[in-house]
Order: structure tokens, then sequence, then C-alpha cells
């Protein structure tokens, strides 16, 4: 199969043009299951981490906590490791890293964000985790019982309804706050991920992980399990993306691994999501999207791809050369031309949209909390 067409040197970095996508070649490795991950992610943080003078324990957290031993982790999914730090501010994440041939993913949290009970309580992105079994490392004897407290309450009414207002306001504080005098990428970004947020309210809701890459998939089965699939393209129009076709997408995915490829080669400028731009993680935005779009799932597909472009373009505006930025940037801007974005004015009113669709969405978001059977009265 012919896959590239033409063979560009700029400022030193390599561009093939694509025909189809590359696909990495993980993606051809048999997956994993998640106990071996686990093991592995458990090893580095013994022989690693726990060695460092602030460390103060450590947990999974992520796609895989609830998950059996015997699950199969994909290629394109990694093992998400929480290490807890008696600094007031945390490091910069160390991000995703290949151990004992396990993609594992390292970030820091300051002990003062766990402190509180009812804060790890009411705090969405963090609860989750706590919910099972999920620590590592603990050798204070703290987040034992942390877990122990949170595990107890956590399907509670009244915090599954925090959890829910928790996400509902990271969405409306993070709309009110676009920069638009910022980078078209970042103001991208800052409408991007809070309008994915919306799908949050709804897994929150039904107890289920808040995933981020496959967000969109996994709130429309939650709208679909509980009789609200009428929602979901409402969510999608909010993306933008409810009109795209598969091979439309399938297109911009095979731009974006053109872009991917240039910004993992230009990296230099340290970001906090830098390790997820490298050749290494290539198998997570490229080839997972791609299954996506095949199995299809091809606008559940766009969020991540977007994301991504988005990132890809920070890098290279901060380490590639102008012309390459420039040969590039047609691509990105024809993606969110897409999605019905072509000026800060218009992405200001599609933050606009969000907010207020968001009391329709809470409608829903009250409906599910009062079918769901797995959240008990206090």
């Amino acid at each position: 199969m012919k896959t590239f067409k033409k063979l560009l040197v700029i400022g030193g970095i390599h561009l093939a043009k694509h025909n189809e996508i590359k696909l990495s070649h993980k993606l051809q490795q048999a997956s994993v299951k998640v106990g071996s991950a686990r093991t592995a992610a458990a090893k580095w943080v013994m022989q690693h981490a726990s060695l460092e003078a602030c460390f103060h324990g450590a947990y999974f957290s992520g796609s895989t906590v609830g998950l059996p031993d015997d699950a199969e982790l994909s290629v394109a999914s990694d093992i998400d490791v929480v290490i807890v730090t008696t600094q007031a501010e945390p490091p910069l994440k160390l991000g995703k890293f290949i151990y004992d041939g396990i993609l594992v993913e390292a970030t820091y949290l300051s002990w003062n964000e766990l402190a509180s009970v009812d804060r790890v309580l009411t705090s969405y992105h963090l609860a989750g985790s706590f919910r099972v079994d999920s620590i590592i490392a603990d050798p204070t004897g703290h987040l034992r019982k942390l877990q122990t407290q949170v595990s107890r309450h956590f399907a509670e009414r009244m915090w599954v309804r925090r959890r829910c207002e928790n996400a509902r306001q990271k969405i409306e504080n993070a709309l009110r706050a676009i920069d638009t005098s910022a980078p078209l990428h970042d103001q991208v970004t800052a409408w991007l991920f809070p309008t994915g947020v919306t799908t949050h309210i709804l897994l929150v809701a039904a107890l289920r992980n808040p995933t981020v890459r496959l967000r969109y998939l996994a709130a429309r089965d939650v709208l679909t399990e509980y009789g609200h699939a009428d929602l979901y393209p409402d969510l999608l129009k909010l993306l933008g993306c409810a009109h795209l076709t598969p091979k439309r997408i399938e297109h911009h995915l095979a731009k974006l691994a053109l872009v991917y490829d240039a910004a993992a080669t230009a990296a230099k400028t340290p970001f906090f999501f830098s390790t997820d731009i490298t050749a290494t993680t290539r198998p997570i935005a490229i080839d997972g999207s791609l299954e996506l779009i095949r199995a299809g799932y091809h606008r559940e597909a766009v969020f991540w791809i977007v994301a991504t472009f988005a990132r890809c373009h920070k890098i290279l505006v901060a380490d590639a050369p102008p012309d390459l930025q420039r040969l590039l940037a047609p691509d990105f801007e024809a993606i969110i031309a897409d999605l019905g974005i072509t000026s800060t004015d218009s992405l200001i009113r599609r933050a606009e949209d969000v907010m207020q669709f968001l009391p329709k969405l809470w409608e829903t978001t009250e409906a599910i909390l009062f079918a769901n059977s797995g959240i008990v009265s206090e």
C-alpha cells in the first residue's frame, strides 16, 4: 500500500505527506491485561517515585479504575498513576512513558488536594479514583483512611449531585475565562475542553468514569441506557460535528497524523501535555481515533482529534520553523471550520451556546440522578 506522496524537509524536520493514515507499529502488538499493567506501574512507583523525599503515596486513576485484572488494556490506552507529594505546588507531571513494556502516565498531586474527605467527594475528577481500592503506596496511612471514607459516601445522592454541580461550574468558569487575545489554538482548547465536560456531568450522574478521550462515546451509552438518547445529537451539535461524515473525519485524521509527526519531531519546549505528542504515544491519538472511526463512531473521535490538533500547533508555534507552521496551519483551520469556528467571534458564540444549553442538560442530569438505582439516600 502506498502511504507517501511527497517528502519535504523544512528546518531539518522531515515531513511525510500521507495519502492514507500510517498506523503506528505499536498497534500491531498484542494488548495486555489490566492486572499486568497495574503490576508494572506499581513496580515503577516503588522503585522510582517512592524514593523522592516529598513522596506521600500513590494511587491509580483514569479509565482503568474499577476494571478487573483480567480485562484487556487497549493499545490506545495507558495506565494512569497519581503521585501524591507533600509539596504545595507539585512539579510538572511526568506524563506518559514506557515501563516494563507498559505505557504509564504519571501525574503529581499535592496532598493538600486530598486533605479533606468532603473536598474529594465534591471533586468529580478526584472522587472516582477512591470509589474502589486504587492505592499503590501509602506510607502514612492517610490515603487508606481517605479511600475508606470516600468509598462509603461516594454513591450518596448529595455527593453525586455536588460532583455534577462541580462539573457544571467548571464549564461555566472556563467558558467565561476564554482569552480572546490568545493564539487560535489556545482559544480552541479553551472552548473545546469545557464543551466536552458536558458529557462528564452525565457520566458523573450515572456513576461512570468521566473518561477523557472516549467521553462522547461513554455519554452516548449513558443517554441510551437511561432513555435520553434524543439529547445526544445536541451534544454533538455543541461540538459542531453532528453533520460530519466518516470520510471527512478520516480525512482530518490523516492531516492530524502529518501534523502530529512534525510536532513530535520538533518538540523541545515542555508543556503539561508534551508526552501526549510523541512517537511512543502516537497509538492513542492516531490509531485510537482511527479505530473509533472504523467502528462507526466517527463523530465520537472528533473531540480528541481536535484537542490533539490544537496541542500539536502549540508545540509547532513554540519549536518549529515559521515555514512549517505556515504549511500546516490550513489543516487545523479546516477542521475547526468544519466545526463552525472561523473566527474568535464565532468561537465565543459557540461558548455561549454551551452556556445556554446547560439548563436543559441539567434537567436530564436530574432525571438520571433520580433513575439511577446505584445512588443511595444519605
